[in-house]
């Protein structure tokens, strides 16, 4: 089964993706993490990434892709994975589904999480990360287990300076328009998926749990 994530910062994206994983799993693809994880490894592609990321440019759509292609190779993935992040843009989604069919794969099913605006800023304006290991909390749903001290590495939490309401909604403008264009592909694709991520993190997975049992059934079916 092959998800794909699609929702603006603050709708919940990458707390129900790893939720996804446990329960189905999927291996959880999030293109930052993935970035920052090839250029770790000092391979020639992480190489190729880091050579972009310091001269502050965008990576190009078919290096990402590339990478993607080489990421679902892994074990973890051999019953599938779900995109946190990707794609962004029509070009890139075309270009994914090429990749995929290529494979004789194709995206199965596109979840698209809907947060109203104010509702965002209230989450965003709660949101510490770990400068270490990415990993976000919120103070109101995901709290750390001390203090301002990440749960994993033990690095100290800080906000992010674009967490501020002015920035955060300007940043929502450009993600509405920016998406629309592959909100409407997927939909006409028949693939799209609204999901309410306004509730609890626990009934926000209930109502993905029910889309993603109807997907696997027909694809038992098939």
């Amino acid at each position: 089964m092959i998800v794909v994530l699609l929702g603006p910062p603050g709708t919940g994206k990458g707390t129900q993706a790893k939720l996804i994983e446990e329960r189905f799993s999927l291996a959880h693809i999030s293109t930052g993490d993935m970035l920052r994880a090839e250029v770790a490894s000092g391979s020639d592609l992480g190489e190729k990434v880091k050579g972009y990321l310091d001269a502050g440019e965008l990576v190009p759509d078919d290096l990402i892709v590339e990478m993607i292609a080489e990421r679902i190779e892994n074990p973890d993935a051999k019953k599938g994975f779900i995109l946190d992040g990707f794609p962004r843009t029509v070009p890139q989604a075309e270009m994914l589904d090429k990749m995929l069919e290529n494979r004789g794969l194709a995206v199965d099913v596109v979840l698209n999480l809907i947060v109203s605006e104010d509702k965002i800023v209230s989450r965003l304006s709660n949101r510490l990360y770990c400068p270490s290991c990415g990993r976000c909390y919120n103070l109101s749903t995901t709290p750390p287990k001390r203090e301002g001290i990440c749960d994993g590495c033990g690095t100290r939490l800080v906000r992010r300076s674009d967490d501020s309401e002015e920035v955060v909604r300007h940043r929502l403008q450009v993600a509405a328009e920016r998406t629309a264009p592959v909100i409407k592909y997927y939909r006409n694709q028949g693939k799209l998926v609204d999901i309410d991520g306004e509730g609890s993190i626990e009934e926000v997975f209930s109502s993905i749990i029910s889309v993603l049992e109807r997907v696997k059934g027909k694809e038992g079916r098939g």
